[in-house]
């Protein structure tokens, strides 16, 4: 990671950390970058959720990319999958989309994408921020290379069109809610699955600029889980504020997470010899029951760091077919670079189409174990991660586990925390062994 950017963009709080500034200097250095690198006028393509900080980022990016000589094309309030998929099948030279996904709407960030539609590489990435601290010097565009920006909200109802033709089945008579958390999924969904012949029921669809992931989506499902029961719904979606990740509720009101939902779709591909490598990619953070359940029925699985950006990495590296994260980020490379809730949705729905079933038996299968997540202030993370004693303690817990649980001990990738979890048969036991590292932590005087 560098200075700005993390694995999922530069992000912060609007004019505070990121800054309209930092998007002009993006946006010069991209537009400058592609037309020199490619020797011609570089076309790249902006996507923003619903905040209100995402207007001001979008002219200005505009406005960096226009006067290095670049033609933006706005695609206006749209998903992120939708930029990525638009990147790749318009032959654009990169894609940026301006969102802070889940994050409250006084945060923003700046996702860029390459011309395949993936993130963007770690070189460029360094580059942009050599740029931004004044470390290279650009040209200024004049006279007939001066760019515009040019209308492109049918680039996003190409992607519409594109996620329709995915169903393999009508929806009709299927009474399915969805909650766009007042975030990009509401210029998009309802009209997915009005067109496939759902009845549609929409809640948290009046973005305001400020209520984008408020009390709602994703991070929020309470709402939705009592919404499916109370209107007697056959399955409900969330999404989060740029739509890249998918929650659902079953017809009971139960919430069905994203290891619920690689189980099902994986089984569902083995089922049908779809499933290359007999492989499911998850992160280390994965359920120890989404394991046991693949251990059932016979699938290999990939752990990876916590992040959607190493889960497709592994995909692309290994030729897997499917893999994505508990939170709900689900990537079918086959389909899509990037986690897509909608995507994920039509996914779900087909299964249970094809198979008959409602969702809470498709996901029964799954049985989660009891979890306890500690965060452990420490002063320095590499010396508390690796100390011998507290690594014999991490040793001495996963024996006493056995077959019957698991223990992960990981550094987090922005505070200065050791995060210590258990997965076992219970949450006392979990809360014990939780503590027994804990303990010796603090013992050792890594503890702030």
């Amino acid at each position: 990671m560098g200075k700005y950017f993390g694995t999922d963009g530069f992000r912060g709080e609007a004019n505070k950390v990121l800054n309209y500034e930092h998007a002009i200097k993006i946006g010069r250095f991209l537009g400058w970058y592609y037309g020199t690198r490619l020797d011609k006028k570089a076309k790249v393509v902006i996507g923003k959720d619903t905040r209100r900080s995402s207007y001001m980022f979008e002219y200005a990016l505009c406005t960096g990319l226009m006067a290095s000589g670049a033609d933006a094309y706005i695609m206006h309030v749209t998903t992120t999958p939708s930029v990525a998929y638009i990147t790749r099948v318009d032959d654009f030279d990169c894609g940026i989309m301006i969102s802070a996904s889940h994050n409250p709407y006084y945060d923003n960030g700046i996702k860029l994408l390459n011309s395949n539609g993936e993130k963007m590489d770690e070189e460029t990435i360094l580059r942009v921020e050599e740029y931004i601290d004044g470390k290279l010097e650009i040209p200024v565009a004049c006279g007939h290379e001066i760019g515009r920006t040019v209308d492109y909200v049918a680039g996003r109802n190409r992607y519409i069109g594109y996620l329709i033709s995915m169903s393999k089945f009508s929806f009709k008579n299927m009474r399915v809610g969805l909650d766009v958390a007042n975030g990009a999924a509401w210029s998009i969904a309802k009209g997915v699955f009005d067109a496939l012949g759902a009845r549609t029921y929409v809640i948290n669809a009046e973005p305001d600029g400020y209520n984008i992931n408020t009390d709602c989506g994703s991070t929020h499902i309470e709402h939705l889980q009592k919404f499916v029961v109370d209107n007697g719904l056959n399955v409900g979606f969330a999404y989060d504020g740029d739509a890249d990740r998918c929650l659902c509720v079953d017809e009971k009101g139960n919430v069905v997470t994203g290891d619920h939902i690689l189980y099902i779709y994986g089984l569902y591909m083995k089922e049908r010899d779809k499933l290359l490598n007999n492989t499911v990619v998850t992160t280390v953070m994965s359920n120890f029951g989404l394991y046991k359940a693949f251990d059932k029925v016979g699938i290999n699985y990939e752990k990876t760091k916590v992040g959607d950006k190493y889960v497709y990495e592994n995909m692309v590296q290994n030729g897997h077919r499917i893999g994505g994260e508990q939170s709900g980020h689900i990537i079918f490379t086959k389909y899509a670079t990037t986690g897509d809730g909608i995507l994920t949705s039509l996914k779900m729905m087909e299964v249970m189409l094809a198979k008959g079933k409602p969702l809470s038996e498709l996901a029964a299968p799954v049985v989660f174990y009891p979890q306890v997540l500690k965060n452990v202030r420490v002063k320095s993370k590499p010396d508390a991660q690796n100390d011998p004693d507290v690594q014999a303690q991490v040793q001495k817990v996963a024996d006493e586990l056995g077959e019957d649980g698991r223990i992960l001990v990981r550094e987090s990738g922005t505070e200065p925390v050791i995060r210590v979890m258990v997965e076992a048969g219970s949450d006392e036991t979990c809360e014990k062994l939780v503590d027994s590292v804990i303990d010796v932590i603090e013992e050792k005087g890594h503890i702030v």
